[in-house]
């Protein structure tokens, strides 16, 4: 298995990992967001691949201060081997590349595996509140 920058042509397998782990909403086109990850330069989309099938990813990015992981998604076939940890430690390897010094993520507070997951890794809950607004 390899992990590596993935580039537009895996939209499509990237799409289906990131359906198949819940981790899409109907109001934003996951497309999109990995396009604009991989276009950026404080950014990137990795994914982890068995032979030639993408079974991993997870989208790491930086505004300068902070560190920011979106997602990750291992394909069912393949949870609960590790892959999720490796991915996970090659996101923070590529911030720690950049000279990023502190990792943050959200997860819904409903999802209580993805939770203990982050748990196991390390991550606590930073007791801070994340506010959004929609400018549609």
């Amino acid at each position: 298995m390899r992990i590596s920058n993935l580039t537009p042509e895996d939209s499509e397998g990237a799409s289906a990992l990131w359906d198949q782990a819940g981790l899409t909403r109907p109001w934003n086109p996951p497309e999109a967001d990995l396009l604009r990850a991989l276009a950026g330069e404080t950014s990137t989309v990795l994914g982890l691949f068995d032979g030639g099938t993408l079974v991993g990813t997870v989208m790491v990015g930086h505004d300068g201060h902070r560190g920011w992981v979106y997602y990750l998604a291992v394909a069912e076939s393949h949870r609960g081997t590790g892959l999720g940890r490796r991915l996970m430690l090659a996101a923070e390897d590529w911030l720690r590349e950049r000279g990023v010094v502190k990792l943050q993520l959200m997860v819904r507070s409903a999802n209580a595996g993805v939770l203990d997951f982050y748990d196991r890794l390390g991550y606590e809950d930073a007791d801070v509140q994340v506010r959004a607004k929609w400018l549609r």
